[in-house]
């Protein structure tokens, strides 16, 4: 059974992302019989090279992709070098964890309701420090060169990497390395950039990928930070999908196919990057030069990387709660000047059936994929299979290069606009997230255990329901509100395969971006950031209920 969860798993990952991909190439040259495209033609390309924007939109998805990963990737090897092996480390490590638990677009809003003309940093400096008695014109949101879409996209792929770091230096031997390189007079993070950075790289290569492919094509941040005027090509691919004028399904397809081609170019590149900067750091690291002096600098800037972070999604949170009670709020005030719960009110029939609806989802779907997970890990050993490294094909894969070809095949087969099919879709997603989560903790399980149960007489089946899986509860219960939020996060998916007619919070709540009603836009954002940090906080206390008497389960 196990192994053919194993199979089960890496079916769920490969089939529907190589159908979808069918499912976009074939009407990019032409070619779909349901809208009448019955030949192969290159009009679809004729099309998509005619649109006066390509140009600019191509390159707002390269360079704001690029850009996120890099700052994103410096900042966390940055943070990890300057403090690993301290308590404020530790205490850092902590207070980012949480991060992961909030969806992107929540994470998006806030970051606009603080930077935003009107935002909290523009009232915390005015008048005593700006003059400004109203609003500047200043285009901070949505401005032309995408810097406010790469600073959301950062405060979020940072926490995402630094959980992959700290899976990976136990494996790069880091603590070790760094006490011989210190013992060798070198500076903290001098150190550690030269003698634990490489090995740490090789482990979190994929991640990395994941996250520049999703950073190029990323649609909800992109709508709410992102500029529109041409927009990013994933902005404007969605456009043509959704447009009246069926025809521009074509377009779209071979916009799809474009950005596919994009990203597998810059991932291309992004490798030569890496066998570059390899040969300039050995050159660098026998060199030999200690770089003490450099921590008095470097030091601080980690930790307030790590504040900056920290701060930036904290206080945006914390507006997107005051605006959803605000009621009148004159600029600048720093706080609103009266309270008002008729937002709340006035939305609660339709939260509540998003609610029902976004949990039933992400629940379903985390479950699935907590099975399959366990089943895949449980038939791999000890010995990892090669094979799962399909686990990053969904991430890796632009969400708008295979999605409109897999919502056509919905579409055909009459399940497309139903809940089973969105929840069948957010499997996708949430499955790769999930093992991922669970396959250190699971790899690091004592097998003694496994062996004193089997002497005992236990068979396979009862060392793992009755020994292994109980001493997981806590890793196992993380991977699932991993899942859980994974799947409250998913806006594409859901708007492609649900057709418009299976409507969740983060649908909602993207949907209200081009609005200028900040009340109601802060509530369904609270609504959106609190599910699943609810369902972390469960997961989290689990198994101190369920261990309650046993000490030493409760850290396991």
């Amino acid at each position: 059974m196990a192994r053919a969860g194993l199979w089960a798993a890496l079916g769920l990952l490969a089939l529907p992302v190589l159908a979808g991909l069918a499912g976009v190439i074939a009407p990019a040259f032409g070619y779909l019989p349901a809208l009448g495209g019955t030949a192969l033609t290159l009009d679809p390309w004729r099309g998509l090279l005619g649109w006066g924007g390509l140009p600019g939109a191509v390159r707002l998805s390269v360079v704001t992709g690029v850009l996120a990963t890099a700052i994103s990737l410096v900042l966390t090897f940055l943070i990890v070098a300057a403090w690993q092996g301290t308590r404020s480390f530790a205490w850092m490590t902590r207070a980012l964890a949480p991060l992961l638990a909030l969806p992107h677009a929540a994470a998006a809003f806030g970051l606009a309701f603080l930077i935003a003309p009107s935002g909290w940093i523009a009232r915390g400096l005015s008048p005593w420090a700006t003059g400004w008695e109203r609003p500047p014109d200043l285009l901070l949101v949505n401005d032309p060169l995408g810097l406010a879409l790469v600073a959301g996209l950062v405060v979020k792929e940072v926490p995402f990497l630094l959980l992959m770091t700290l899976a990976a230096l136990p494996q790069a031997d880091s603590l070790r390395a760094q006490s011989i390189a210190r013992g060798l007079g070198y500076g903290r993070v001098t150190g550690w950039i030269k003698v634990v950075a490489p090995r740490v790289y090789a482990q979190i290569r994929l991640p990395v990928y994941a996250v520049l492919a999703y950073s190029m094509s990323v649609v909800d941040v992109a709508l709410i930070l992102g500029p529109t005027r041409p927009p990013t090509l994933a902005v404007q691919i969605l456009e043509w999908t959704s447009h009246p004028d069926l025809r521009l399904r074509f377009q779209a397809a071979a916009g799809a196919c474009l950005q596919l081609a994009l990203v597998l170019g810059v991932l291309a590149l992004w490798r030569l990057g890496e066998i570059l900067a390899g040969r300039l750091g050995t050159a660098w690291a026998a060199g030999g030069a200690r770089g003490v002096g450099a921590d008095r600098v470097l030091r601080p800037l980690g930790a307030g990387a790590a504040l900056a972070v920290g701060l930036a999604v904290g206080l945006g949170l914390a507006g997107l709660m005051l605006w959803s009670v605000a009621g009148l709020w004159r600029f600048p005030a720093l706080w609103p000047d009266a309270w008002s719960l008729r937002h709340w009110a006035g939305q609660s029939g339709a939260l509540g059936q998003s609610i029902g609806r976004t949990a039933t989802i992400a629940l379903v779907a985390s479950v699935i994929a907590l099975a399959l997970s366990i089943a895949a890990l449980q038939a791999q050993g000890t010995k990892r299979t090669s094979a799962m490294a399909l686990i990053y094909l969904p991430l890796i894969v632009p969400q708008i290069a295979f999605l409109p070809g897999l919502a056509s095949f919905a579409l055909i087969l009459g399940i497309d606009g139903t809940l089973s099919a969105v929840t069948a879709v957010h499997l996708v997603f949430v499955l790769p997230y999930v093992y991922l989560v669970l396959a250190d903790p699971w790899r690091a399980w004592d097998g003694r255990a496994g062996l004193a149960a089997s002497a005992l007489g236990a068979r396979p089946a009862r060392v793992l329901w009755s020994v292994r899986l109980p001493m997981l509860t806590r890793a196992l219960a993380v991977a699932l509100a991993v899942g859980f939020a994974t799947s409250v996060a998913q806006y594409l998916p859901t708007l492609l395969i649900g057709a418009g007619r299976v409507g969740t919070v983060t649908t909602e709540a993207v949907a209200l971006a081009a609005s200028s009603n900040r009340r109601l836009i802060g509530v369904w954002a609270v609504v959106q950031m609190l599910l699943p940090m609810a369902v972390f906080a469960a997961c989290l206390a689990l198994p101190a209920l369920l261990w309650r008497n046993r000490q030493g389960m409760r850290i396991g």
